[in-house]
């Protein structure tokens, strides 16, 4: 028999943002009606057993299934990397500078929220997108992302794109342990760290690039180290762009003689 507990008093236990957004997800209703209906009685353990979770350090956004990216909601597992504001930098850079008509092939794709997000964006564009994971891939699937090829960088193509885009794993082993136990201890560590440098996935990006301009996400203080990297396989560096923290998050590069 479910045990039922007032709206009001399972909001006053746990005292938490966490708390009501898991009620309205329970409810199908918005924040707002789980705020104005403290009164109604609800079936307490899905919430317990949620919040639970969430206190043992779980994502909120594996809890709930869903997390918003660029003003949609996308579908999100442990399978998967929870996408992040400093990602729609990468979304905004490629919309602002890919010409019509485009190849684009976002590598590392995950949950499809930067694929996706530029088919819809820019209809016009041609978006391929891979994954080592075949986990990630039925994600991605999942989300809607098309064109879905499973492989390591671009080792299943034998002809060049005009884009790269990428939010690859940028963390090295090193700091993994530094990270939050919400991040080190659930979401996927080859989405995390690439090796102990964590520059290895975007060496691979770059080698592999050819003629292709590329779009990368970079990791904090990174941004001389891929810089140098770039040069030493004749990439130009076009742009750097700052998230929102003012932290250099995004580098636009081309082949030398290629812009």
């Amino acid at each position: 028999m479910a045990r039922t507990e007032t709206i009001e008093s399972i909001r006053r236990r746990y005292r938490s943002r966490d708390v009501d957004l898991l009620l309205a997800d329970f409810l199908g209703r918005p924040v707002s009606y789980v705020v104005a209906h403290g009164e109604d009685l609800v079936d307490q353990s899905p919430i317990d057993a949620a919040m639970q979770r969430r206190l043992a350090g779980e994502p909120l956004q594996y809890i709930r299934g869903k997390t918003e990216f660029f003003g949609r909601e996308f579908y999100i597992d442990d399978r998967v990397l929870i996408p992040r504001p400093e990602t729609e930098v990468v979304v905004e850079t490629a919309i602002a500078r890919i010409g019509r008509g485009a190849r684009v092939v976002d590598i590392g794709t995950g949950s499809g929220c930067i694929a996706v997000t530029l088919a819809l964006e820019r209809p016009d564009l041609r978006v391929v997108a891979t994954d080592a994971s075949i986990a990630a891939l039925a994600v991605a699937r999942r989300n809607g992302a098309k064109n879905l090829v499973a492989c390591d960088v671009l080792s299943a193509f034998v002809r060049d794109f005009d884009w790269i885009v990428s939010n690859p794993p940028y963390v090295s082993e090193a700091e993994v342990a530094q990270l939050a136990v919400e991040v080190r201890d659930y979401e996927p560590r080859s989405a995390l760290t690439p090796g102990p440098v964590g520059t290895e996935a975007i060496e691979r990006i770059l080698e592999q690039a050819g003629r292709a301009r590329v779009i990368l996400e970079i990791g904090f203080g990174q941004a001389q180290l891929v810089r140098d990297l770039a040069f030493a396989r004749h990439f130009d560096v076009d742009e750097v762009r700052n998230d929102l923290a003012g932290i250099p998050r995004v580098i636009v590069l081309s082949r030398h003689g290629w812009k």
